[in-house]
């Protein structure tokens, strides 16, 4: 019986505690790939220290474009979470 009571509470609680680790802010970006040329306007979740400015959050963001073939042209804006 207690450990039924137990795990719920261990799954509630990784729950939790993922929750606390999603994004700090949302960013909102302009990217673009070549040949044939295509324009992107996208938004992206990123952690706390790439939401401090507009070169952090270029920072964190243009290898994980890169990894898909697009390349960053801008930050738009950056939208803190909560």
């Amino acid at each position: 019986m207690t450990k039924r009571r137990i795990l719920p509470l261990l799954a509630l609680a990784a729950c939790l505690a993922a929750g606390a680790a999603d994004a700090a802010c949302q960013v909102q970006y302009k990217a673009k790939r070549d040949n044939p040329l295509k324009l992107d306007f996208g938004t992206i979740s990123l952690p706390d220290e790439a939401c401090a400015s507009e070169a952090a959050a270029a920072a964190a963001l243009a290898p994980r474009l890169a990894e898909k073939g697009w390349t960053l042209l801008a930050i738009v804006s950056i939208v803190p979470k909560g």
